[in-house]
């Protein structure tokens, strides 16, 4: 579901547990960068009409899907919404014509979200972004 002035707020309430927080940044700043940084799109995750996750997405210049920002609030991990959200959006992402495949990134060190995008078909390709490793689908 996109992000809306109707959403937006909730969204920017998402948090994750305290051991989590090194690994992604805050709901309000993948916001600002959807809005002001020209690539990015947001997108809120939603369970039974409320908002329980925040994901974004971009295409490269090779074409490439990229999804980031991926956000499961503290109090709905573990139900198996990430999982929904990135299979649902790479679904999305790889239907559009011309994409190759569907990129991500995570720390070396996030064992959970390595084991989450494994178990979806990613696999890390060697390749870097700044300090993460990437992963790709390809259909």
């Amino acid at each position: 579901m996109p992000v809306t002035a109707d959403n937006w707020r909730d969204c920017a309430a998402l948090t994750v547990h305290p051991d989590q927080q090194r690994f992604v940044n805050a709901v309000t700043y993948y916001l600002c960068l959807c809005t002001y940084g020209g690539l990015w799109n947001p997108v809120a995750v939603t369970v039974g009409g409320e908002v329980a996750g925040f994901a974004m997405w971009a295409v490269d210049d090779d074409r490439s899907a990229w999804i980031g920002g991926l956000v499961v609030d503290a109090r709905r991990q573990r139900q198996g919404i990430g999982h929904a959200a990135v299979r649902k959006l790479r679904e999305r992402l790889i239907a559009e014509p011309g994409t190759p495949n569907v990129a991500l990134s995570y720390a070396a060190d996030n064992t959970a979200a390595r084991h989450l995008y494994r178990t979806l078909g990613f696999h890390e390709t060697g390749e870097t972004e700044d300090t993460e490793l990437v992963a790709r689908w390809t259909p």
